[in-house]
């Protein structure tokens, strides 16, 4: 879905309390001139499709949803895994450096480095970039780069807004598995099957593990 897409469908979601929708005056004067009454007419027009972070957070902030309401029905969300942001600091860099701990390199068993980041996302960053946003440099990436990062650490972009009201569905030592590709497939496949295929399925693994362990 398009940023404005997105955008529409919130504002008619979260509508001010009189029951009208937000226009673009309102969200100026309710965010402090952040977002200002021509930004929000050139993203309802689709002019602005990469808005900075500071814009999605001021925006949700004033409608009252949570920040991570943008990235709800994101295409690839099935192929994703939810992720604690963790005790290092709930801003962006703090997020993006807990990926770094706690998400290996699945042939080396070591943490990734900014250039790997880089090269996963395949154009869509550089190492400069990378670095500033893990060290506070860069406080206000824009969407593409969240949305990179995301992809690259297999987590859906709203990890990096979540407000924390849920509660986590997956530990770290989960999330470290589930950096394997092939993991997650096998997690998404079974996610359709009856609970006496699950166990079924759970008695193959626990029979190839007992192999492994007695070969």
């Amino acid at each position: 879905m398009r940023i404005s897409q997105k955008f529409e469908s919130l504002r008619d979601r979260y509508r001010r309390p009189d029951g009208t929708r937000w226009n673009g005056q309102q969200l100026q004067d309710a965010t402090g001139g952040v977002v200002t009454r021509s930004y929000v007419s050139m993203m309802r027009k689709g002019k602005i499709e990469n808005p900075g972070f500071d814009k999605l957070r001021a925006i949700a902030k004033a409608m009252g949803f949570p920040p991570e309401s943008w990235f709800e029905e994101s295409e690839g969300e099935r192929d994703t895994v939810r992720v604690e942001p963790g005790k290092g600091g709930r801003d962006v860099a703090g997020r993006l450096n807990h990926l770094f701990q706690i998400v290996k390199n699945e042939r080396t068993g070591e943490p990734y480095s900014s250039a790997d980041v880089a090269r996963m996302s395949l154009g869509d960053l550089t190492e400069e970039e990378v670095e500033g946003i893990r060290t506070g440099a860069l406080e206000n990436p824009t969407l593409s780069q969240v949305i990179a990062l995301a992809d690259a650490f297999g987590v859906h972009p709203y990890y990096f807004f979540e407000t924390g009201n849920k509660p986590a569905l997956l530990g770290e030592q989960e999330i470290s598995a589930l950096a394997d590709q092939r993991a997650r497939a096998i997690l998404n496949k079974s996610l359709t099957l009856s609970d006496r295929e699950k166990d079924m399925v759970l008695d193959m693994i626990q029979h190839l593990g007992e192999l492994h362990d007695h070969p």
